[in-house]
């Protein structure tokens, strides 16, 4: 990992140093944007309750303000604080999380800004498989997630990767060195009658499915 200099005035931060990990949760906390490690592939993100942090997010990504964000939490007290998981998101998150797995559902907490969730009434939510995130979502209890790059750009790896590219406009790096994964979650949608696949990702499908097939196996 690359030591706490300025480079081209952007502050990176170690995650090896706790007090590094605070002072990026502070810049959280006052609106800023942050790029980080997670299990899957480096997240850029912010407080999911400042609505012009968000919109930064949106401008600095370049990305459709039709598509919602997903959001990040420690554990799943905190989760079930802004969704309704249900039985079968329960069942999801007891195998799967922490790790690659984004599953969207109904929204309970109203609070999280519009931006976030496209207007929508569900919202993407995560626990990522990686010790230097959740510290930092222990300071600051939630993070809008998406991965940190131009959209339609490959996601990146590296703190080298990220700064060799073309995105902009945030105000520091949280450096975990190399993800585990390299490669964005999968997305199931849990918020209807039967789940549905979003995305393929992180979690191959057929484990989804099993675990899925198992809990309705249950109901039936």
């Amino acid at each position: 990992m690359e030591r706490s200099v300025k480079r081209e005035t952007l502050p990176i931060y170690r995650c090896n140093d706790r007090n590094e990990i605070a002072n990026c949760a502070s810049i959280v906390r006052c609106g800023g944007v942050i790029v980080f490690p997670t299990d899957t592939v480096y997240g850029i993100g912010c407080s999911p309750y400042n609505d012009r942090a968000v919109e930064r997010v949106f401008q600095i990504k370049g990305r459709n303000r039709a598509c919602p964000f997903p959001v990040l939490a420690a554990n799943l007290h905190d989760i079930e604080k802004i969704v309704s998981l249900g039985k079968i998101g329960r069942k999801l998150a007891s195998v799967f999380w922490p790790g690659g797995l984004t599953l969207v559902c109904k929204i309970e907490n109203c609070d999280i800004s519009k931006n976030v969730r496209a207007g929508q009434s569900t919202i993407g939510v995560r626990i990522p498989n990686n010790e230097c995130v959740i510290g930092l979502l222990k300071y600051c209890r939630y993070l809008v997630g998406t991965s940190a790059n131009v959209s339609g750009m490959t996601s990146p790896r590296s703190v080298s990767e990220i700064l060799s590219s073309s995105l902009r406009g945030f105000d520091a790096v949280l450096d975990g060195g190399s993800t585990k994964e390299g490669q964005e979650s999968t997305i199931i949608d849990i918020s209807r009658d039967f789940p549905q696949i979003i995305r393929e990702g992180a979690i191959p499908l057929t484990q989804i499915k099993s675990a899925v097939s198992e809990e309705l196996s249950k109901d039936s």
